[in-house]
């Protein structure tokens, strides 16, 4: 495959993340959201997040024009027809996933790999909404996209050796990261562990073992993790911890995978992390610690 056009379905962290990457490697994306409003916020994030690079030196004004000229904005799904490949990663919701992927079969040429960046859910179940589910995979990146070097590459029960082969060709040699082959499995690798991880400082938490700042310090110090399971979990989005967990717990049926009840409280008061500027610790409106 020649990949030289790529969609992205969803403008949200991952989303913004995925298409300034891509951008940046010297591929036009077309950023797709449900309204024009959401489109512009996104590409808006984009913009500040390259920003925040040009204040470090890391990269010109030249080429931060150069990548925010490579991505298009669109609302339409039909547009998507000239893309080489499509990434989807909106919301862990499987209905909706669903629905993204009955649509891009519509509007997609059958040769097209379809792909979800989803984190926990079936590649079966998403590829079972269309007509051609040889050419849908998992292709899970890890946030931050940028400075992570890692992609799990998920191959659902009918995935063709085609589609992996062209997707991993794609993560290796054009993105230039790792992609580790991944069954399909409830939360794959990274989720399912780092979310164990994540609840079991809960648990700690919960019973006042240590502060989240001291677990963090002790983790982040300790052992050189790059953030503590708390701040992780902000950065991450309460809520998606949170929908992974509950996703495994079914999946599964052990109650390691149980979601603490401080996770919870903490979604359902709106104290999602960096998102919502709340979450274990207070972030401002660039994402930074306050």
């Amino acid at each position: 495959m020649n990949f030289k056009k790529i969609g992205v379905i969803g403008g949200g962290t991952m989303g913004q993340g995925i298409a300034e990457m891509l951008a940046a490697k010297g591929l036009d994306v077309m950023l797709v959201e449900k309204t024009a409003e959401r489109l512009n916020y996104s590409y808006d994030m984009i913009e500040t997040s390259l920003d925040k690079q040009l204040e470090k030196w890391a990269i010109t004004q030249a080429e931060k024009k150069l990548i925010l000229s490579r991505i298009q904005k669109v609302t339409h799904f039909a547009e998507l027809s000239s893309c080489d490949m499509v990434i989807e990663t909106i919301t862990e919701d499987l209905e909706a996933k669903q629905k993204v992927f009955n649509q891009l079969d519509q509007v997609c040429p059958s040769h097209i790999i379809l792909a979800s960046n989803t984190s926990t859910l079936s590649l079966t179940e998403l590829a079972s909404s269309t007509m051609y589910p040889e050419r849908v995979i998992g292709m899970h990146f890890i946030y931050p996209v940028a400075k992570v070097d890692l992609v799990e590459i998920v191959r659902g029960l009918k995935t063709s050796d085609a589609t992996f082969e062209d997707t991993k060709a794609f993560v290796d040699e054009i993105v230039e990261k790792k992609g580790v082959m991944i069954y399909e499995s409830p939360g794959f690798v990274t989720s399912r562990l780092i979310c164990l991880f994540i609840n079991e400082a809960l648990h700690v938490l919960q019973e006042g073992v240590a502060t989240p700042e001291d677990i963090d310090d002790a983790m982040r110090i300790g052992y050189q993790f790059q953030y503590g399971p708390f701040e992780m979990a902000d950065r991450f989005g309460l809520d998606s911890v949170l929908a992974a967990l509950e996703q495994m717990f079914r999946e599964y049926g052990e109650l390691k995978y149980r979601p603490s009840t401080i996770l919870k409280k903490m979604v359902r008061a709106g104290q999602l992390g960096m998102k919502s500027g709340e979450g274990f610790f207070k972030y401002d409106k660039d994402g930074d610690r306050v």
